[in-house]
């Protein structure tokens, strides 16, 4: 048996949650990052015995695209997953039965979810700190009941877990990274970029059209030269407040 950790993180939020839990699952494991769009993922081909853990950020309420399409690539073969969605402290929606969906049409069986809270990838004083030491102990512990469940438990019927299909509508978020001054076109953001939005010719731009507001580009910039609209971000910031408020809790689904 292998364990995979498959994780669509771009600013390292949901990978935190997805190390602390996978860490405490089984110390030696695969890791597989879903932003890196030079992977061919069609080439991954999992058996039964396997356990993927999949951990994708929640955006508006739905998968990112990307991961969506980069998962459908995988051939599941029967492995068991067990889906991690990481949200900034408002809701997760309709991630995890899309999710749900994704994996199970490349022929994964899902088996166990876990919902966890980490600091908001735009808004950061939504979700600030988390995952904390509490939050830790506490995915170690799903860990832990997961993994020993999976060793005794036969399936018997789908996993239910909270959402709705059809999927709640996702246009995006009208907030997009755009270089300053400071840019001195080391081209690193255009590297890391999961969805190929800035020109490798000119980092200096964004592709406004396929940006998907993931902010990696703002987290990896050596110089803090891109930014976003500091206007846009407190208007959205204050319209958000209501939702985002509260400490939201770490919840596991079998």
């Amino acid at each position: 048996m292998s364990i995979y950790e498959i994780t669509f993180s771009p600013t390292g939020g949901t990978k935190k949650v997805s190390d602390i839990f996978t860490e405490a699952y089984r110390p030696e494991s695969t890791y597989i990052d879903l932003t890196d769009r030079s992977i061919d993922f069609s080439s991954y081909c999992f058996d039964q015995d396997d356990v993927c853990i999949v951990s994708v950020p929640s955006y508006g309420g739905r998968v990112p695209a990307a991961a969506v399409s980069r998962l459908a690539q995988m051939k599941g073969n029967g492995a068991e997953a067990v889906m991690i969605v990481v949200y900034g402290n408002r809701d997760y929606d309709d991630t995890f039965v899309e999710l749900q969906d994704v994996l199970q049409s490349a022929g994964f069986i899902c088996r166990a979810g876990v919902a966890a809270v980490a600091e908001h990838s735009i808004m950061r004083q939504f979700g600030a700190g988390r995952p904390d030491e509490e939050d830790r102990k506490e995915l170690q512990r799903f860990a832990v009941r997961i993994r020993c469940e999976l060793d005794v438990w036969e399936m018997t019927s789908e996993l239910k877990l909270p959402g709705n299909r059809p999927y709640r509508e996702y246009g995006g978020v009208p907030m997009k990274p755009q270089a300053g001054k400071e840019c001195v076109r080391c081209g690193l953001c255009a590297g890391q970029c999961p969805v190929g939005a800035i020109p490798a010719d000119d980092p200096s731009k964004t592709d406004t059209k396929e940006c998907i507001s993931c902010m990696r580009c703002i987290s990896v910039c050596p110089q803090k030269a891109r930014h976003l609209n500091k206007a846009v971000v407190a208007a959205g910031s204050v319209a958000m407040k209501k939702a985002c408020s509260g400490h939201k809790k770490n919840e596991l689904f079998l």
